[in-house]
């Protein structure tokens, strides 16, 4: 499916709006996670803990994106 945040795609022709959907995520926390990214945190440098979930949680939003814009019927 075509994600996009504009209202235009090169090369489609757009026949019909569905509306706007949206994605959303919510994981829940892990004290051995926020321990070690506070720990980072103080120390500097990167708390890659964080950055792994942030990146599996938008994955996870733009499935749910996609999901709820098929369900209406929408293919992009």
């Amino acid at each position: 499916m075509l994600i996009s945040t504009t209202s235009t795609i090169s090369g489609k022709n757009i026949k019909e709006y569905r509306g706007i959907v949206f994605g959303e995520v919510i994981n829940g926390v892990n004290f051995i996670k926020d321990f070690t990214a506070g720990i980072t945190n103080i120390l500097g440098g990167r708390a890659e803990e964080y950055e792994h979930e942030l990146i599996n949680t938008r994955a996870d939003a733009i499935n749910e994106m996609i999901e709820r814009a098929e369900k209406i019927g929408a293919n992009a």
